[in-house]
């Protein structure tokens, strides 16, 4: 399967989001709001849940089921109050000793005046910084669209992990495109250029598991917790 093909499965509307992996995977999940200075951004979903009876802080970034949700979730797109939510429970992780597991799947951090009034880039570079000192565990999936520094937030953990469809790149092909030839009609050629599938990443040693999607959401989950129990 080609580059542009893979993007095309990891951009589809039925992909399962982080909250379907939440509810699935882990118990009791509690989910935790704000950021402490502005407001709480729908697109990044956070809060502890149990795996196998032991604590964990989920992370995940999500861009909705439907049109509504969409709309709310800013389409995945998150502000810089979504990665201050996702900063203060790395922190918070780091005090009561948890591991850290997020799911993202964003074309980007949003771009608008408003959020870089508010501080994207600090934002940004907060978290990776965080996440290069975390002393907890820390993992990231990329369930779907890995995108540019609104991933990168939420991927300077110890091990990414991306499923078979999904993609991760510093920038869409659309963009690269048009960056580069003038011409975002040209992105299928940008795909292959980027190497961006999981299994490009893998030979290149950035990521460090694949996930067959093969079965479903469920068998997904199930390869999700033997991975995880070997890991943790």
């Amino acid at each position: 399967m080609k580059a542009y093909e893979r993007l095309q499965l990891a951009r589809g509307k039925e992909r399962p989001s982080a909250s379907d992996y939440f509810a699935r995977l882990f118990d009791d999940f509690i989910e935790l709001h704000g950021d402490r200075r502005f407001g709480d951004d729908k697109a990044v979903i956070a809060g502890i849940a149990t795996f196998k009876g032991s604590p964990v802080t989920l992370i995940g970034i999500e861009k909705g089921k439907n049109v509504k949700e969409r709309v709310a979730k800013n389409f995945g797109c998150a502000h810089p109050e979504g990665y201050r939510k996702a900063l203060l429970q790395m922190k918070q992780a780091e005090k009561f000793n948890r591991p850290v597991i997020c799911f993202v799947d964003t074309s980007g951090a949003y771009c608008g005046i408003g959020a870089e009034e508010r501080g994207q880039g600090q934002a940004v570079a907060e978290c990776l910084y965080q996440m290069s000192v975390l002393k907890v565990p820390c993992v990231t999936v990329i369930t779907g669209e890995g995108g540019s520094g609104g991933a990168l937030a939420l991927s300077m953990s110890d091990e990414i992990w991306m499923l078979e469809n999904a993609v991760f790149s510093v920038i869409s092909p659309e963009g690269c495109a048009s960056i580069l030839w003038k011409d975002a009609k040209r992105a299928q050629e940008a795909a292959d250029c980027l190497k961006l599938t999981a299994d490009d990443l893998l030979s290149l040693n950035i990521i460090d598991e694949i996930i067959s999607e093969e079965g479903g959401i469920e068998e997904i989950c199930k390869k999700f917790e033997k991975i995880i129990c070997c890991k943790f």
